[in-house]
């Protein structure tokens, strides 16, 4: 599904009852553990949390108007979807994960490169989503996103 807004608020208000309540823990989770230095938009149509240009001036390489996206929350038609970009660019992120999950969900992970789906929402895994944001630094994020995309 794909929503139009300029503000995550906007974007939590044009959501389903039982979706809001939801999206806005998963705000709350990721604002409360995520390093300061990211900052909340609407990136891609979605909440995002990005470095700003304040920090990083280059931008993002496929768009340089654009901040360097590193983490994304979604209502999507049959799941939340939470997007990190730190999972699918650091393989030692990507383990600790798969290996985590099941600690904390009794689902099957269902994952993609970076897209974590979540079919039933009475099931997100909040605690460890906080302990993911912990995992880098805006400066990590900067490091890998330039050894990698930027060669």
């Amino acid at each position: 599904m794909k929503y139009e807004a300029s503000t995550p608020n906007e974007y939590v208000a044009q959501l389903p009852e039982e979706r809001k309540e939801v999206i806005e823990k998963l705000r709350k989770v990721i604002s409360n553990n995520l390093p300061s230095e990211f900052e909340e938009g609407i990136n891609y149509n979605m909440i995002g949390y990005y470095v700003p240009h304040s920090v990083y001036p280059s931008g993002y390489h496929c768009d340089p108007k654009l901040p360097l996206p590193f983490m994304n929350i979604a209502s999507q038609k049959n799941s939340i979807n939470l997007y990190h970009m730190g999972i699918y660019a650091e393989k030692e992120v990507y383990d600790w994960f798969v290996e985590e999950y099941p600690k904390h969900c009794k689902r099957k992970l269902d994952m993609g490169k970076s897209c974590i789906r979540f079919k039933k929402i009475e099931d997100i895994p909040y605690d460890l989503i906080a302990e993911l944001c912990t995992k880098m630094t805006v400066q990590d994020w900067i490091s890998i996103y330039e050894k990698n995309v930027m060669k």
